[in-house]
């Protein structure tokens, strides 16, 4: 499965530094607006030290993580949902990812020029938030007065749809995203061709002074200068300087987990001679659907599951033992996978 984050923010609040620190790809970090016209696209692996633990007890050949894309799209301005700056096409390109990551500056450098003449994170951050609703908004209001006019006809579904899409006008109407209405699974439904930006999940990364670089409860704060430059060092090298600063993973590290956490992600494990191998599934899978992410006959035969948790099968120190210790469970149809099992499917 693969999942995308979209980079957004206003210009020069350093979007594209921290995209090419993800994914050590050079793009266009010039000083000016718009440097970043098409979004650029890097395959991020999310940090799992439990890989290396289960490959060494497994003498695997290779390890093989898990993976998120993440797009570095082109700043955004305010009026952007009027046309201004990029408007439309930076509006687009944000309607293609699975969640947002809002990078907001906070950082302090005369140098680098603000395209509001001020540093002010809540007023960018609103900024942001602003346009994107008024894009929701004005897609949703064309899409009622289209449907509207079927519902009263007597179009069954356009009924359905109209109701939806009021509840969404409404929220929007109180300044409040459409992430915020509890839609049911048919109105999930309904919605999905929409792509809404106020429906996405959003993480926002607060991009500090490189003195600065503590998490808060509910913003990463990241001083992406710094991180470039870890981006840059050898993996020896980097854990030294991590080490130094007292930090236990990079901010770039946290940033991936945090996106992961974000679509609602979980990571089960596969582990032998051949390869360690993280799989994404939505919290909540059920056996066969966490299967079918190895290979759609997986899920069409699955006939029951041996699962075990990875700490469990590190403990035991080896399959063997585990079983043994009566530790690996044989689970089936039902079983709801949970992060850091390790499994092994039977299928017809």
């Amino acid at each position: 499965m693969s999942f995308s984050i979209g980079i957004v923010g206003l210009p020069n609040v350093g979007k594209s530094t921290l995209f090419q620190a993800l994914t050590k790809k050079k793009v266009d970090t010039s000083n000016y607006p718009f440097a970043t016209i098409d979004p650029n696209v890097g395959i991020v692996a999310v940090p799992d030290e439990r890989l290396e633990q289960l490959a060494r007890l497994s003498h695997s050949a290779k390890i093989v993580p898990t993976t998120i894309e993440f797009y570095d799209i082109a700043g955004l301005v305010k009026g952007a949902s009027k046309g201004e700056g990029l408007g439309n096409k930076f509006l687009s390109h944000i309607r293609e990812v699975d969640a947002i990551c809002h990078v907001v500056r906070a950082f302090s450098d005369p140098n680098v020029v603000h395209i509001a003449g001020k540093v002010d994170p809540s007023s960018d951050q609103r900024t942001i938030l602003y346009e994107l609703a008024m894009a929701d908004l004005e897609q949703v209001s064309r899409s009622l007065e289209a449907s509207s006019g079927k519902a009263r006809s007597g179009d069954k579904e356009a009924a359905k749809l109209v109701g939806v899409l009021e509840k969404i006008k409404s929220a929007l109407d109180r300044g409040e995203p459409a992430l915020t209405i509890p839609f049911t699974d048919e109105e999930r439904k309904l919605l999905k061709s929409f792509n809404l930006l106020t429906l996405k999940p959003v993480l926002t990364v607060l991009n500090v002074d490189e003195k600065d670089n503590k998490q808060t409860d509910n913003q990463l704060k990241i001083s992406v200068k710094l991180e470039s430059e870890l981006a840059g060092f050898s993996p020896d090298e980097a854990r030294a300087y991590l080490k130094e600063l007292g930090w236990t993973e990079s901010g770039l590290d946290r940033l991936i987990r945090a996106s992961y956490d974000q679509l609602g992600l979980i990571t089960y494990l596969t582990t032998g001679p051949d390869e360690t191998r993280a799989w994404t599934i939505p919290k909540g899978t059920k056996a066969p659907q966490a299967a079918g992410a190895i290979h759609t006959d997986f899920e069409k035969g699955f006939i029951r599951a041996e699962v075990i948790n990875w700490k469990d099968l590190i403990d035991a120190g080896s399959e063997a033992n585990a079983k043994a210790k009566g530790l690996m469970r044989m689970e089936g149809k039902e079983y709801v996978f949970q992060d850091g099992d390790v499994a092994v499917f039977h299928f017809a």
